[in-house]
């Protein structure tokens, strides 16, 4: 049978681990570095008594007065010092106190050769029987050189005890282990309290979610902000008001692919009437093109047929546009600066612009490298753009056009921003305006943006309008450039 334990046990379970195997670690990092501390003590200990031996003997073992340096050895010796030994040039044994004359396992010979350096230095840790009983000590060698001497005079070896440096860590464990014993009563005390906090709001949270499933989108559950639970509250809170609203827009959405999928046939029999126009169009307009060249008519007939041409005119401009929106053109792709894009686009507005003295801002970020597309298709977007700012501006207004690098998503594009200071969009109408057939104008299709953003996205890129401080409009179009350019 599966056990089966509450969060709350786990949590306490886990949390007690934690705080366990975390004072563990403390501790062990602490015992180890008071460890090493105390051998450094030692060593240094040692190492400075085997120089002072070395000092205050340098007379005798010229001498060769072995009974001078066993009464200096015998004053040194004691307790932590239980051992002396003196080699000399050869490395036997020369001088050593007597608990040790005995026992060649200690004496033994040097660890040293005659061309030894003068600050070498032999030491080891080890356990040595004296007195009836083993001890732990640190042998330490030095060699000694007489002044004047290039070659080594003698060496000297002393025993360190460690035993009173077991002792001082004996009772730092001691105390380590209460430390640890301590901290893990303060850690189980604080899983427990920390377990409880957490799981009394997580219990309501279920709760709640269970009256959420069975469709009770109008409770709420009442925890104090403060922590990440009182937010994970709000947040649920929000959800069950979003869950409601999210009724109601998917309801919306339902609505909009049906009539969606209504403009898709729309889409598809307004191709199918264009090409069935077409042709019967193309014969009118021939014929009166053919009339119009005769030379009886008179003005009225002559500006009446004239009329009915600008009219043909405007029926192919929708048709071409229309076409164009419904099928899905092959793009012409090559290198081109996006810059020279928009100055030919401003060139085919150049005398318009002009008679309302528009005036142009350029702002184009040096450096910039040329991007693949179709250069026909781009000059269509800007111009369309460009057209719809030219015909909101009064006389004597301003359009404004700049370039620059950005990086989104980990890929660089170059950013085309248009902007005018002319009325604006209305706030109700942002939404629509590259929807097809939406037009705000008395004349006009309502295709040119709707375009604008078929042929921008079939570049991989983006258009949007951005809200601009102040009056006028701005859009923003983003093309990617290639990898390495």
């Amino acid at each position: 049978m599966e056990l089966k334990l509450s969060i709350y046990k786990r949590l306490v379970f886990w949390i007690t681990v934690l705080v366990c195997i975390l004072v563990g670690a403390v501790l062990f990092v602490i015992q180890r570095r008071e460890v090493q501390t105390l051998f450094e003590q030692a060593r240094g200990r040692a190492v400075l008594i085997a120089r002072h031996m070395t000092e205050i003997n340098q007379q005798p073992l010229v001498r060769y007065d072995t009974e001078t340096i066993q009464a200096n050895i015998d004053r040194q010796v004691d307790d932590q010092l239980p051992y002396i030994i003196f080699y000399d040039r050869s490395g036997a044994p020369f001088v050593a106190n007597g608990l040790v004359r005995s026992q060649p396992d200690i004496l033994g010979r040097s660890h040293f050769d005659e061309d030894v350096q003068p600050d070498a230095e032999f030491m080891e840790s080890k356990r040595v029987f004296l007195q009836g009983r083993f001890l732990r000590v640190l042998e330490v060698e030095i060699p000694v050189f007489l002044p004047g001497s290039i070659t080594k005079w003698a060496s000297i070896k002393i025993g360190h005890s460690l035993e009173p440096m077991y002792a001082d860590l004996r009772s730092v464990r001691v105390v380590l282990i209460l430390v640890g014993f301590g901290g893990f009563l303060l850690g189980v005390l604080g899983a427990t309290l920390l377990a409880k906090r957490i799981t009394r709001p997580l219990r309501k949270l279920v709760e709640g979610t269970v009256r959420l499933s069975k469709g009770d989108f109008s409770q709420s559950i009442e925890i104090p902000p403060g922590d990440e639970m009182g937010e994970l509250a709000r947040s649920f809170n929000d959800m069950t008001g979003q869950l409601l609203q999210a009724r109601e827009r998917m309801a919306a959405a339902n609505r909009k692919l049906v009539q969606a999928e209504k403009l898709a046939s729309i889409g598809r029999l307004a191709a199918t009437i264009a090409h069935e126009i077409r042709n019967p169009l193309t014969s009118v307009k021939l014929n009166i093109q053919k009339i119009a060249e005769d030379e009886k008519l008179d003005d009225s007939d002559r500006e009446h047929l004239g009329l009915s041409m600008e009219g043909i005119g405007q029926i192919e401009k929708f048709i071409k546009e229309l076409l164009y929106f419904t099928r899905v053109a092959d793009l012409t792709l090559d290198h081109f600066p996006l810059e020279q894009v928009l100055e030919e686009s401003f060139k085919m507005l150049k005398d318009t612009l002009g008679q309302k003295e528009i005036s142009v801002e350029r702002n184009y970020a040096a450096g910039l490298p040329p991007v693949l597309v179709d250069g026909d298709k781009m000059r269509q977007v800007f111009l369309n753009i460009l057209r719809n700012s030219e015909e909101a501006l009064e006389t004597g207004g301003r359009i404004s056009v700049s370039t620059d690098m950005v990086a989104l998503g980990g890929q660089k594009r170059i950013r085309v921003r248009i902007s005018d200071d002319g009325p604006g969009i209305p706030e109700k109408d942002r939404d629509n305006i590259f929807e097809p057939f939406f037009t705000t104008k008395p004349s006009g299709f309502g295709l040119g943006l709707a375009n604008a953003r078929k042929i921008v996205e079939q570049h991989n890129g983006s258009i949007k309008l951005v809200r601009k401080r102040g009056r006028g409009t701005s859009f923003v179009i983003l093309i990617p450039c290639e990898e390495g350019t």
